[in-house]
């Protein structure tokens, strides 16, 4: 069993400066963002707003301008940023014959999945599974798994690395509403469990209040920043949202 290393709160992702233009037009400008381990960082706002393209700077995916820098919590040395990613959605065919465990497996090593059938490689699979109790959707085929179910077996996916840094880009979108609460139990065991941060891209404001302890207010720039109560009550995102508090629909 993995032992849980609780948050040390000192480990923190740095982005400095950080700008994206595609064709001469400037999608993101002056990003800059104190991510600490230990907390979850929802970032919000309008349509075209920038969300996506930022995670997707932050993977390395597009150019960008700015650095982004990850300090380790004893001496403040920079060190390789470790990811982990779940995407809005994966496109799978249906039909296509691969079971949980067999994406998982082959996800975590270059070896064809039959020569990865031994009991330590499943006892990590389900170990890991069970985090997001998806333990019985082990032997399932991918293609037939619900929205919430899939997304379940990609968080669990994406931190058997042990990620220093988990970004959630929209993940629950088509999710129904049990779904969305398991989702956002998840996230939040898991950052209160383990050593690391969690940047989540999100349209759902009501659980945003409820669960986010950083909010960052984006709309090409950083708008606004800071605790949940500072930015739902600032003006700026009064300005973008016209919320009244009242639960999202």
């Amino acid at each position: 069993m993995r032992k849980i290393v609780k948050p040390c709160g000192l480990h923190c992702i740095k982005i400095n400066h950080l700008g994206v233009s595609f064709g001469g037009q400037e999608v993101l400008r002056d990003i800059n963002l104190h991510i600490h381990c230990g907390s979850l960082n929802a970032v919000i706002g309008p349509n075209g707003a920038g969300k996506s393209t930022l995670i997707r700077a932050i993977l390395g995916d597009i150019p960008h301008t700015g650095k982004i820098e990850f300090k380790d919590r004893e001496n403040g040395r920079i060190q390789k940023l470790k990811i982990g990613y779940v995407p809005q959605s994966l496109n799978i065919e249906k039909q296509t014959p691969v079971s949980v465990y067999d994406m998982i497996a082959s996800y975590q090593s270059s070896l064809p999945v039959f020569l990865m059938r031994g009991r330590k490689v499943k006892e990590a699979v389900l170990e890991h599974l069970r985090m997001f109790e998806a333990e019985t959707l082990l032997d399932q085929q991918v293609c037939n798994l619900s929205g919430g179910q899939l997304q379940r077996v990609l968080l669990s996916m994406a931190v058997m690395d042990e990620p220093n840094l988990l970004l959630l880009d929209e993940p629950v979108s088509g999710i129904d509403q049990n779904g969305m609460e398991l989702f956002y139990q998840a996230i939040y065991q898991l950052k209160e469990s383990y050593d690391l941060a969690v940047i989540l891209v999100s349209h759902d404001l009501e659980y945003v209040k409820r669960y986010a302890d950083h909010v960052i207010l984006l709309d090409q720039t950083v708008l606004k920043q800071g605790s949940v109560r500072n930015v739902f009550q600032s003006e700026e995102f009064s300005e973008v949202f016209q919320w009244d508090g009242r639960p999202a629909r």
